[in-house]
């Protein structure tokens, strides 16, 4: 048996507003244009730096309300979704491609990982149904010293 993974992980700035689009059935289709960027020194010992741009498409509502509600140009974002590539002809005919990073109905991430004061605010899309939650932060570990840690890891 094949096994086969499609997941994408992005983390990058935006580089626009979220474009908020609506279905004829009033589902809410969010695009996020995302920049990464890796830099180095060449030869010469000169910084070069390279930006690319990712299409990021939003179908989750949570996800999608999210997005709308947090970001703006210039948010540093965690993204995680699948590629997928679409077909579509341009104006003249031609047969165009497109390939985006696609957070579904049913899966997804969007952290938030400058949000004010230092906070990062997180939703994942899950189940149909399941309600997306943000986080306030990361500190999500017990207080108190030891006492709130378990010993019985199994490794």
């Amino acid at each position: 048996m094949a096994i086969s993974i499609n997941k994408v992980i992005l983390v990058g700035n935006l580089g626009r507003d979220p474009e908020v689009r609506h279905t004829t059935t009033g589902g809410k289709i969010v695009h996020l244009s995302v920049a990464t960027s890796d830099s180095w020194k060449d030869k010469n010992g000169e910084r070069q730096e390279k930006t690319e741009w990712h299409r990021v498409v939003v179908f989750n509502s949570n996800l999608a309300d999210f997005a709308e509600k947090n970001l703006h140009k210039g948010s540093k974002v965690y993204v995680e979704g699948s590629l997928q590539t679409r077909k579509f002809q341009d104006a003249s005919g031609q047969d165009k491609f497109s390939t985006e990073i696609v957070l579904g109905s049913y899966r997804g991430e969007l952290v938030v990982l400058d949000g004010r004061g230092g906070d990062a605010a997180a939703v994942e899309g899950g189940d149909a149904g399941e309600e997306a939650t943000a986080d306030a932060g990361w500190d999500s570990a017990p207080t108190g010293g030891a006492e709130g840690f378990n010993d019985e890891i199994p490794f």
